[in-house]
C-alpha cells in the first residue's frame, strides 16, 4: 500500500505532514512516487485564506470524480478545515464538510496524530520542529484558534530530545515552529510546570518561578503596554544552542507582544540564532490595529524594529501584512506603505484579507473594502516591498 500527501498552508502543517507520513510508514505503507499511483491520499487543509479553502475542494472533487471511474483510493482529509468542525460545537460545519466532500472516506483530527513516532521529514539538511500548537491571541482576522485550539506548549525535555535526535541525523539547521513561537511555556509557568532543563526554580512560598541563580522573580512583565506572562522560549533557545551538532537556528512565527528584552539578549549572545527575524505587523495603522486586537501600536512596533537593530548587528525583518481589512480607508493603507519604507523590510507576505467564519471581525465587521481595491493595495506593497531593493527609511 502507498501513500501520498497533499500540504497547504504554513510550515506548522508542513511539520504536521512529517508526523502523518511516519504513522503511515509504521502501518507498512510505502510512499508513492506520484499521487496517481497512491491507495491513500491525505489532504493537509488550511483556513487561512478561502482561497486556500477553495483548493482543497477543487483537489478533493477531482479525486472524487477518479474514484466514480473505478480507482480505488481513499480520500483523507485533515488539518486546519477538520480542526475548525470537530470544535464547533453543533456539528454543523462537520456536516457541511461531509456534504460539501461526499466522497471523503475520513476527516482526521490533526490531534490524533500526535509525536508517538519521530517525522520523516521532507528536507534531509532541515528540521521544522513544533514547539507549540494553537493560539491564545484571538486576532479577530484569524481561524488559529478555532482550527487549532488554545496555545499548548510541548514538554521542554521533548523538544531538546527532538533537536539531539536530528542532530544524529546529520541534520544541522532547525527552525522551531508554532503559530506564536515566542509565547512558549507560558502555559506551562501558569501549571506550575517548571522545565528542570530551563534553569528555572519554583519559589514555593511565592509561587513565582524565578530563574536559577538569580534574584530576579519571572512575573508577570510589562510589554508593549499591557502585563503578559513571562515565556521560556528565550530558555529554549539558550538550551538548544548548546547542542553541539546544530549550526543555526530558527523561529517562526514571532509575535511583537512576546518580543521581550531577554528574548533580543538571548539572540545577540547565541551566532547561532538566524539574524533574520520574521516579525508580523499586519497593519501600519493604529485604528487597523485595534479593530484587530493587534495589542501595540505603530509606534511601539517601530520602537520595537529600532530595538533589534540597536542590539542585533545585521539583522533583518520580513513580515505579514494584510491589506484591505474591514474599514480600512485610503489614508489607513498609506500608512502602512510609510511603515514599510520605515522599517525596510526584505520580504512581506502580503495578503488581501478574506472574511473567515467563526472569527469576531466575521461577526463585528463588515468587509466593505471591495476585491479590486484589495488587489489594487495588495499589488503596490508587492512592488515596493519584493519587487524592489527595500531599505530602511527609503526604497530604491
Amino acid at each position: 500500500m502507498k501513500y501520498w500527501i497533499v500540504t497547504f498552508g504554513c510550515a506548522a502543517n508542513e511539520a504536521d505532514s512529517e508526523r502523518i507520513a511516519s504513522i503511515y510508514a509504521a502501518r507498512g505503507y510505502k510512499k508513492a512516487r506520484s499521487m496517481r499511483l497512491a491507495d491513500d491520499v491525505i489532504i493537509n487543509t488550511c483556513m487561512i485564506r478561502e482561497k486556500a479553502e477553495n483548493r482543497v475542494y477543487g483537489l478533493v472533487h477531482n479525486l472524487t470524480l477518479e474514484k466514480q471511474k473505478g480507482r480505488s483510493i481513499k480520500i483523507v482529509v485533515t488539518g486546519c478545515m477538520v480542526g475548525m468542525a470537530t470544535r464547533e460545537k453543533t456539528g454543523k460545519m462537520l456536516g457541511g464538510l461531509k456534504k460539501k466532500m461526499p466522497g471523503v472516506d475520513e476527516f482526521l483530527p490533526i490531534e490524533e496524530v500526535g509525536f508517538d513516532h519521530a517525522p520523516i521529514r521532507t528536507d534531509k539538511n532541515h528540521a521544522l520542529v513544533p514547539i507549540t500548537n494553537g493560539c491564545n491571541n484571538f486576532c479577530t482576522f484569524c481561524v488559529v484558534p478555532f482550527t487549532r485550539g488554545r496555545e499548548v506548549s510541548r514538554p521542554f525535555e521533548d523538544i531538546l530530545m527532538e533537536c539531539h535526535e536530528v542532530t544524529r541525523q546529520g541534520i544541522a539547521h532547525v527552525t522551531l515552529v508554532g503559530q506564536n513561537v515566542n509565547s512558549y511555556g507560558a502555559d506551562l509557568l501558569l501549571g506550575g510546570v517548571i522545565p528542570a532543563k530551563a534553569g528555572i526554580q519554583w519559589r514555593k512560598k511565592t509561587g513565582s518561578p524565578i530563574r536559577s541563580g538569580m534574584t530576579k522573580r519571572v512575573t508577570y512583565v510589562s510589554h508593549l503596554g499591557r502585563l503578559r506572562i513571562p515565556t521560556l522560549f528565550p530558555n529554549l533557545l539558550e538550551e538548544i544552542c548548546k547542542i553541539a551538532g546544530i549550526e543555526s537556528l530558527d523561529f517562526i512565527s514571532s509575535n511583537p507582544w512576546d518580543f521581550s528584552d531577554e528574548l533580543i539578549g538571548v539572540i545577540r549572545a547565541n551566532p547561532k540564532i538566524s539574524r533574520h527575524i520574521h516579525l508580523p505587523v499586519q497593519s501600519g495603522d493604529n485604528e487597523v490595529l485595534r479593530r484587530m486586537n493587534r495589542w501595540y501600536t505603530r509606534e511601539e512596533y517601530l520602537s520595537l524594529v529600532k530595538k533589534l537593530r540597536e542590539n542585533i548587528p545585521r539583522v533583518t525583518l520580513s513580515t505579514d501584512i494584510i491589506v484591505g481589512f474591514c474599514g480600512e480607508s485610503d489614508d489607513q493603507f498609506q500608512s502602512t506603505v510609510d511603515l514599510a519604507i520605515e522599517v525596510g523590510f526584505t520580504k512581506a507576505y502580503v495578503a488581501m484579507y478574506s472574511d473567515r467564519p467563526m472569527t469576531a471581525a466575521h461577526k463585528a465587521y463588515i468587509d466593505d473594502v471591495p476585491h479590486g481595491e484589495k488587489k489594487r493595495r495588495w499589488q503596490i506593497l508587492e512592488d515596493l516591498i519584493n519587487k524592489t531593493n527595500l531599505k530602511a527609511g527609503t526604497y530604491q
